[in-house]
């Protein structure tokens, strides 16, 4: 590795969209409830430490480096993974905990808007997010399990994109655009 790698990299930025695939996957697949005794509650020390503090180190590296855009969103998520995994397991009203998803929602709505031009892969991972916290903001307020499930879902498979990108700029894979990653390519930013 070169030692000469400046913050804010494709170093930082990889290493943040693989916190993030990570923590949307584990968090998603717990809201499913595809595994036997595996909720998202599960998820909670990932949450914390792989998606908030990881990631929110990742977007001040981002910040340092000048890219405002990917800075935003990987410090914004990380201090929602940091909340969310530090508040699971709290006692608080489904309306609280409805709301609490509904207005992090709004943040993966401006970075779903944000992110146009970065490709079907970028732009993807952050309207899956919003999705995935919209209904699972509506179903805490509806109580409605099969709601929760469909938002675990596109957590999941808004984890496994995120996964795909940052992996796919480690190994010069190819993206959704056509093109292989690592070639000035942003793979989820």
């Amino acid at each position: 590795m070169d030692n000469d790698v400046s913050a804010g990299s494709a170093t930082s930025s990889t290493l943040g969209h693989l916190a993030l695939g990570l923590t949307l996957l584990a968090f998603g697949v717990g809201n499913t409830g595809v595994i036997d005794n595996v909720t998202a509650a599960d998820a909670t020390g990932l949450a914390t430490w792989v998606g908030g503090v990881a990631l929110f180190i990742a977007g001040l590296l981002e910040f340092r480096a000048g890219n405002a855009g990917t800075g935003t969103a990987f410090s914004g998520l990380g201090a929602f993974w940091f909340t969310w995994g530090t508040g699971a397991g709290n006692e608080v009203s489904a309306e609280a905990a409805g709301l609490f998803l509904l207005l992090w929602a709004l943040l993966a709505l401006t970075l779903t808007a944000a992110s146009a031009g970065s490709g079907l892969l970028g732009q993807g991972v952050y309207g899956l997010l919003f999705v995935s916290l919209l209904l699972l903001g509506i179903a805490s307020f509806a109580e409605m399990d099969g709601l929760a499930k469909a938002g675990g879902w596109a957590g999941a498979v808004a984890g496994l994109a995120a996964w795909y990108g940052a992996t796919a700029e480690l190994a010069k894979w190819p993206t959704f655009s056509g093109r292989a990653a690592g070639r000035g390519v942003t793979a989820t930013g």
